[in-house]
C-alpha cells in the first residue's frame, strides 16, 4: 500500500465546497474532464453504497461511496475495478490498481476558507508503487484546481 497526498486552501467558505462535493453524483461540475457521471441502483449522491459510474476523459470508471458524513465534512471512495495505468506514459505500464480516496474539508476561521486535503491509498505491487503515487500526486492537485475553478464560477 501507498498513499498520495495532497492539501490546499480554497477561498471560500467550507459550507460552501461542501454543497459541492457532497453529491457523490456531482463529479462533472468539479471535476475537468468529468463529462459525464450516473449513480447506479437508484441511490441517493450522499447514501453510503452508492456506485457511481463516470466517464473521465472518454475512460469510464465505477467507484462506490463507502464513507460519508455532513458532520466530518468527508467523504470516501473506492474504485470498484483495479484502474489500469494510462497508456504511453511510461515505457512499461504498471499493473493496474484498486484504490480509495478521501475528501476531508475542515473550516478555517480566519477569511472563512477552506482547507481540503484529499489523500488516496493505492494497492499496488510494491514495484509499481512509485508510479503509481507519482501519478496520483500530479492528478490530485490538478482535481483540487479543477474544484477552485468552479468555486470561483460560482457553481
Amino acid at each position: 500500500m501507498t498513499q498520495a497526498y495532497y492539501s490546499a486552501v480554497l477561498d471560500h467558505p467550507m459550507e460552501t465546497v461542501w454543497s459541492l462535493i457532497r453529491d457523490f453524483n456531482d463529479y462533472p461540475a468539479y471535476i475537468d474532464g468529468v463529462s459525464e457521471s450516473v449513480i447506479e441502483d437508484d441511490k441517493r449522491g450522499d447514501e453510503v453504497g452508492a456506485v457511481r459510474r463516470f466517464c473521465y476523459l472518454g475512460n469510464w470508471i465505477r467507484q462506490r461511496l463507502v464513507g460519508h458524513s455532513d458532520q466530518r465534512h468527508t467523504l470516501t471512495y473506492k474504485g470498484i475495478e483495479p484502474l489500469p495505468f494510462p497508456p504511453d506514459v511510461l515505457p512499461e505500464s504498471p499493473s493496474p490498481t484498486g484504490y480509495e480516496g478521501t475528501m476531508h474539508l475542515v473550516g478555517i476561521t480566519e477569511g472563512d476558507r477552506t482547507l481540503i486535503e484529499w489523500v488516496v491509498t493505492l494497492d499496488t505491487a510494491p514495484q509499481d508503487a512509485e508510479p503509481w503515487q507519482t501519478l496520483f500526486q500530479s492528478w490530485i492537485p490538478q482535481w483540487t484546481n479543477s474544484l477552485a475553478r468552479a468555486l470561483a464560477r460560482g457553481r
